[in-house]
């Protein structure tokens, strides 16, 4: 319940038994606990939202009138404040997960519907959106870069950490620092520096997905958590963040070309390491590679 009052859960779902299955679990949770409203469409999912916002909204993303992550995407646009769980067969795992790095705050798998397992993953959908809103309004944002800051970070982080856990997904631990920035400074003042800053934040995001955390450390370190499959690899990440930052050097007029020391780390699920001991790793991966290619030139 949400302060003395029902959940108002929105079901998105074309399939009767994969509805009656939701509904079940939730009933099971107790009287009072969970109102549900069901709908076969996008366009009357959407129309619900708009007519009466839901507290959470569980999503089939194979329906009559839209297909796979689109449907996600349709949501995320029009209903931004909304936290979405998207409602999986066990046989598309995979794309439950993929729907979370999209942002979706969580998957459920139709064939295991414990309750226990309903409400926690309903619950933290709620409880997570709305702490990453309530980042976005408090001190946790860098002034600069508009990237989360350190404290964002280490918030925001915990909870993907516990989401990779419980999926048995690996993490992707990136801990990137501006080649030359004090050069850059001291060639062309701070405020140029501080350009060199937001044009690296900008590349960062281009490379990643919103529902990665992207955070500038401060000065000119910057680190990003992502919630990745194992089938991708760290060198293909870093080479889009590459191309990314030779967009940005590509363009006219420019006095010094942008480039990054990285330092790469993936987060084992069964581990338990701390957020704050992935960061020192990852952070001498980093400084290891910048001197051996120091060394090398």
């Amino acid at each position: 319940m949400i302060r003395g009052r029902s959940i108002r859960v929105l079901l998105v779902e074309d399939t009767a038994p994969d509805a009656q299955a939701l509904r079940e679990a939730l009933a099971e949770a107790g009287a009072g606990h969970f109102e549900l409203v069901v709908r076969e469409t996008l366009a009357d999912g959407l129309a619900v939202v708009e007519s009466a916002p839901p507290d959470v909204l569980v999503l089939d993303l194979h329906l009559p009138d839209s297909h796979g992550l689109d449907t996600l995407q349709r949501v995320l646009e029009a209903a931004p404040d909304l936290p979405v769980v998207v409602y999986t067969q066990l046989d598309d795992e995979d794309m439950g997960v993929t729907a979370v790095q999209h942002g979706a705050q969580d998957y459920l798998i139709k064939t295991r519907l414990r309750v226990d397992l309903v409400v926690r993953s309903l619950r933290y959908a709620i409880e997570r959106h709305r702490m990453i809103e309530t980042l976005r309004g408090l001190a946790m944002i860098d002034d600069l870069t508009g990237l989360y800051n350190r404290r964002g970070f280490m918030s925001l982080a915990e909870h993907h950490v516990k989401l990779a856990q419980r999926t048995r997904k690996h993490l992707l631990l990136i801990f990137a620092d501006l080649d030359g920035f004090k050069a850059i400074n001291d060639s062309f003042g701070h405020q140029e520096g501080d350009l060199a800053l937001i044009e690296t934040a900008e590349a960062l995001r281009r490379t990643f997905r919103g529902s990665d955390i992207i955070a500038r450390l401060g000065g000119d370190e910057f680190v990003v958590l992502a919630l990745e499959p194992t089938s991708v690899g760290s060198e293909s990440v870093k080479a889009r963040l590459l191309e990314n930052l030779e967009q940005v050097n590509r363009r006219p007029g420019r006095p010094y070309r942008l480039s990054l020391s990285t330092g790469t780390l993936r987060f084992d699920p069964w581990s338990q390491v701390s957020i704050g001991e992935l960061i020192a790793r990852v952070d001498e991966a980093m400084y290891k590679a910048k001197r051996e290619r120091q060394a090398g030139s």
